[in-house]
């Protein structure tokens, strides 16, 4: 059976690209999607990318809730555009979506869709955690009912990439993510210590370009804005950030990861937004995250092509 899936997101190029990989694959079903701000700080813009990529693939049957625009308890400065453009999809722009959110907010809908399926729900973050903390402020007790959390956020040894410290989905609102990480459920987290080891050059984004179909076309236009951005920041090909929580769950034997209490530093000066792992129990807690490490990044890319391939 298919492992049931709820994805938290914030729709910019990379989360563009996990959720066509999540609808690819046999492996998980997509039960909805529900968009926070991050890569942009308008969600209603980030919605209409979610459904607008759902449609693109006939998908326009699976809900879309529209959650929070804007941090816990601070205002929002993020730069999404720098790396994501204008519209989040490196200005390309998609056929408008016939389809509207649903009607519920995010938490509301993240709760009750979790509260149903008792045991059977994975959450599946790939942007800030601030739709996930709320749900959590309604219902504390909403982790007896998820399967588990699996999260692209978070760098344990890797530098970060909005800081020297920290990496942006957390960095965006560490208040709720240090809410996350201590509600006490089972977490895979995919931080910049795996995401950065997985490399997208020219040569095989064109590979997915020349496959034929509209899924390969659009990945390839997408990321002609993200890759210029990875050469402005000195790169010379683009990281694979949001596909690798994804691929976390559809091949977990591509990863290696070690399991670890992982907190967030919440009121440093220098060190806000700093996913801690408590490698030696200092802080007298157990363990709740399988951090991942290391990855195949050549048999992850052949799958990702695979799997975008069977898109129409």
């Amino acid at each position: 059976m298919p492992e049931r899936i709820l994805i938290d997101t914030d729709p910019g190029i990379d989360d563009a690209m996990a959720i066509l990989l999540a609808l690819a694959s046999p492996e998980v079903q997509v039960e909805g999607l529900t968009v926070v701000f991050g890569n942009s700080g308008d969600v209603n813009l980030l919605a209409r990318n979610a459904l607008a990529i759902l449609e693109l693939v006939g998908r326009g049957d699976i809900p879309v809730a529209v959650g929070s625009s804007h941090p816990l308890v601070r205002a929002y400065h993020g730069r999404g555009s720098i790396v994501h453009g204008d519209n989040g999809l490196g200005n390309v722009e998609l056929p408008p979506p016939t389809t509207l959110p649903v009607a519920q907010n995010a938490a509301h809908f993240i709760i009750d869709t979790c509260l149903a399926n008792p045991g059977e729900i994975t959450l599946v973050t790939l942007g800030p955690l601030t739709n996930i903390a709320l749900a959590l402020r309604i219902r504390p007790d909403l982790p007896r009912f998820v399967r588990r959390l699996v999260m692209m956020g978070g760098a344990i040894s890797a530098p970060g990439n909005v800081s020297p410290v920290a990496e942006a989905n957390v960095h965006n609102d560490p208040e709720a993510a240090r809410l996350v990480f201590n509600a006490g459920w089972e977490i895979t987290m995919a931080g910049l210590d795996v995401t950065m080891q997985v490399h997208m050059d020219d040569e095989y984004l064109g590979g997915l370009r020349d496959i034929g179909n509209q899924t390969g076309r659009l990945v390839w236009e997408i990321t002609r804005f993200y890759v210029a951005a990875y050469h402005s920041f000195g790169y010379a090909n683009m990281v694979v950030h949001d596909s690798c929580a994804l691929m976390a769950i559809i091949r977990p034997e591509f990863f290696t990861s070690k399991f670890v209490y992982v907190d967030v530093e919440t009121s440093g000066e220098l060190t806000r937004g700093q996913t801690i792992g408590d490698w030696r129990r200092q802080y007298r807690h157990e363990p709740q995250t399988h951090v991942l490490t290391g990855v195949d990044d050549i048999a992850f890319k052949q799958l990702y092509y695979e799997r975008i391939a069977t898109l129409p």
